[in-house]
């Protein structure tokens, strides 16, 4: 394996070696094989505006499958039928990775989504008579709560870890700040321009997010401070010509990759002594759960996360328990240490023995 250049990490110089895979197939240039016939989908998907990224899970899915077919001999989609399907289904479900852990349902799902979008698309356009994909059952997605979130305490233990003596430390204080403040992904983060910032209006444009859709949402007032600070005294220092007006640079002169970006920030929230794992994401979470206790109501979250459904969003209701948590204290019984009513027997207490008495406190005063 190379070397890996300044700023780049061995995971990751293996992850893009993995993504560079060459497959082994057989008879790739049969023009009614499965290759050539994954590659002309692949080509209708870019046609169709589809992202990069999606392509690239699509080839990789397909990729894993048609091999998976070739060593059982199937080399022709006419000749893969349901229970071939259902085999590979099962497969997916007892492989386990180089770690020893078994693929998530949601890859699962995925993987499985992409196969049936191909011989949905080779049924359409008549390469096969029947779809042996279309009463294939895809696996239920579990439906998780983020695994950590940071209270607004934690957060600020996380900015104030940054070295300010220190450029690089300058840069990582505004790039902290703004996932704080506008709870955007990482690869958004790593996009943003110069000339997206507003520092007059308090907004920032996040260009071609995920989905290919731009969205402007506010950015705080402090976030902005940071951000100018670093553009002023710090970005001159990473810019080189020709400057494409990238925000965030390297030290290496160059834009953040987003798994610099990952790594950076997981560094800060190690080194803040914060006793949760997590990076970029956990800001997103921080911000759309500080702000739903806040009083934000859900469909002004969803705006600023940039989320197609409002079930997307709708997470952070189970993970905003403050009100929930509130109204426990109040309403159950066992909430907390005292029970309701205890060390306020002594009053009545006095005022019960005044009854039987038949003394009148006042009439005793007086």
């Amino acid at each position: 394996m190379p070397r890996p250049r300044s700023g780049v990490t061995i995971r990751q110089l293996r992850a893009s070696e993995k993504r560079k895979r060459v497959w082994a197939f057989r008879d790739p240039l049969d023009p009614r094989g499965l290759v050539a016939l994954m590659n002309a989908h692949l080509e209708y998907l870019k046609v169709k505006g589809y992202s990069e990224r999606t392509i690239e899970g699509v080839r990789w899915s397909l990729s894993d499958f048609i091999l998976w077919c070739q060593e059982r001999d199937v080399m022709r989609p006419q000749d893969v039928l349901k229970p071939i399907i259902e085999r590979y289904q099962r497969m997916l479900f007892y492989v386990r990775k180089e770690d020893g852990q078994p693929l998530t349902l949601t890859t699962q799902h995925a993987r499985l989504s992409f196969i049936r979008q191909f011989f949905l698309w080779l049924s359409k356009n008549n390469y096969i008579l029947s779809n042996p994909a279309s009463g294939i059952e895809l696996p239920k997605v579990e439906k998780r709560l983020p695994k950590h979130v940071l209270t607004s305490h934690e957060a600020e233990l996380v900015l104030a870890t940054a070295d300010l003596t220190k450029p690089t430390g300058i840069r990582d204080r505004a790039l902290l700040e703004v996932l704080y403040s506008t709870g955007v992904r990482r690869r958004e983060l790593a996009q943003i321009k110069l000339v997206d910032l507003d520092v007059e209006r308090g907004t920032m444009m996040v260009r071609q997010g995920k989905g290919r859709k731009d969205r402007m949402i506010p950015i705080g007032e402090r976030a902005m401070a940071w951000v100018d600070k670093y553009v002023r005294e710090v970005r001159p220092l990473y810019a080189v010509e020709p400057d494409d007006g990238t925000l965030f640079l390297s030290h290496w002169k160059g834009p953040l990759s987003v798994h610099n970006l990952s790594n950076l920030v997981a560094r800060y929230v190690r080194a803040s002594g914060v006793a949760k794992q997590g990076g970029c994401h956990l800001f997103r979470h921080a911000m759309a759960t500080l702000m739903l206790e806040g009083g934000a109501d859900i469909r002004f979250i969803q705006a600023m996360l940039g989320h197609v459904k409002l079930t997307t969003t709708e997470i952070y209701t189970q993970v905003s328990i403050k009100k929930l948590k509130e109204i426990h204290n109040v309403t159950h019984p066992a909430a907390r240490l005292k029970p309701p009513g205890e060390g306020d027997g002594d009053e009545e207490g006095d005022a019960s023995d005044d009854a039987e008495t038949g003394e009148n406190p006042k009439e005793g005063d007086s």
